[in-house]
């Protein structure tokens, strides 16, 4: 494991500290899983823009698309515990 040197703001400082006391832990275990949770979260978000545009990618490249009232009557619809087709993707393009 390496070490790492992070100034921290006093606010910031005593921030983390009261956090990892009311979690019991330490406050460096607290700033790792602190930090851990954001490398996370950052990934997660990233994968989730690149799906976004590769999703539309797609969809600008075949034409095709779902109505979103057909797929919000569908998710109703399963929500409800019903077995429905599911909706299928029309042309877009005029």
């Amino acid at each position: 494991m390496s070490t790492t040197s992070l100034k921290l703001p006093e606010d910031v400082k005593q921030l983390a500290a009261a956090a990892a006391q009311q979690q019991g832990v330490t406050p460096h275990a607290f700033m790792v899983e602190a930090i851990r949770a954001a490398g996370i979260a950052a990934e997660r978000r990233a994968a989730f823009v690149a799906d976004a545009q590769a999703a539309r990618a797609e969809a600008l490249e075949s034409g095709k698309a779902f109505d979103a009232d057909e797929v919000h009557a569908y998710l109703r619809a399963r929500a409800q515990g019903q077995a429905v087709p599911r909706p299928k993707a029309r042309t877009w393009r005029g």
